[in-house]
Order: structure tokens, then sequence, then C-alpha cells
């Protein structure tokens, strides 16, 4: 912008942003829910049958254990990963108890992801822990009940980093905003905030410095 004297005038500051590891301690199960390559496959078959897919087609015996194992998030590397999206979804969604816009939260803050998913290429955060099979009874939209084989992380952590704009926060700012998002938020599945139920008290954090 050019003022009377032909001069330009700067009205935009650079962008100013910040980054940081910040350790996240389990101090509650953290259980994987991706939406797997199996499910997937069936959603594709019964598209590409068009009309000819039956309502009352014989349905095929489950495997849990390859349930249990296309539920979770492995990097092309070979490690359990967290979506990088779960975490920054729940920092955005701890702003609404601080009175922080959330439509300016998702222009402010980031979460850098490790790596990616190997089979469908989710951005992952890098998970320590070590996983065990939970066959878990959850209702179903329709009022049904189904058995799902799960990832069950009894302990874990992970050391995500976070990025941030510093015109918005302050390095305190995104540490609170990380703790208030493991206590009130969580992420997985039976998180405390949850869209379609009051959670399981699954998938909570303590921040450690």
């Amino acid at each position: 912008m050019l003022d009377k004297t032909g001069v330009t005038q700067i009205a935009i500051s650079a962008p100013n942003f910040q980054t940081a590891k910040i350790r996240f301690v389990g101090n509650a199960p953290y259980v994987m829910n991706k939406f797997s390559s199996l499910n997937r496959k069936k959603m594709m078959d019964k598209q590409e049958a068009g009309h000819t897919a039956k309502k009352g087609a014989k349905r095929e015996p489950k495997n849990f254990d390859a349930i249990y194992r296309s539920s979770m998030h492995v990097s092309v590397e070979g490690w359990y990963g967290i979506p990088a999206s779960s975490i920054r979804s729940a920092l955005i969604d701890a702003c609404r108890m601080v009175g922080f816009q959330m439509t300016r939260a998702k222009m402010s803050v980031f979460v850098v992801h490790d790596g990616i998913d190997a089979d469908d290429g989710t951005p992952l955060i890098k998970l320590i822990g070590k996983p065990e099979r939970r066959d878990i009874p959850v209702k179903l939209a329709d009022g049904s009940t189904d058995i799902l084989a799960r990832p069950f992380f009894a302990k874990w952590s992970a050391v995500p980093l976070l990025r941030w704009d510093a015109d918005q926060f302050s390095a305190t700012d995104v540490i609170n905003l990380a703790a208030r998002a493991g206590t009130q938020v969580g992420i997985g599945a039976g998180r405390p905030y949850s869209k379609n139920s009051h959670g399981c008290g699954w998938g909570t954090w303590d921040v450690e410095a």
C-alpha cells in the first residue's frame, strides 16, 4: 500500500510461528479406531455391486483378529501412530473452554506429523506403547449392539511437535491448551469429548515438561 508520498507502507506483518515438542503421557488407555481397509473394501464392493446388491445377502464370518489389526494406524516405517489431525482437533476443541475463537484457532495451531500411515496416508504422530486386543461391545446408530476388536494401549505416550502463531498464542498458552485438551477433550475411541457419546474415560493425557 502506498502513502501520499508514494512510499510503500506495510500493513500486514510476516507470519510469526514458533514450535515446541510437548510430551503427552497417557493417564487413561488410548483406543485406536481407524476406519479400516476391510470396511473400506466392503463399502466399495457394495457400491460396485449397485442394484444387484441384496439386502439379505449372506453375511461372512467375522475375523476378529483381522479387524483388530486393520484398526491400527501403522506408519511406513512400522511404528504405531496417532493421527496428527486428532491432536490438532483436540487443541482446537479445547479453545471453547477458554473463550478463544475456534475459527481463529484453526489458523493458529498445527501439529507437525512424524510420518504417514502405510495404508491410507494419514499423517501420524509416533505413539510409544504396546497394544493388546480388546473386544468391545458398542451401540450402533440403529440401536443394535456389535462387538468391535480394537487396539488398546493401556500405557502410552507421545511427543508431538506443535507449531503455533505467536501473534495469537504464547508458548505458555499452548502448553496450557495441550493440558486442557488432554483433560477435557482427549483422542481416540471413548474420549471424553466424543461427538457421539459421553465417552468411556479413554484417550486422556497429562503434559510433562
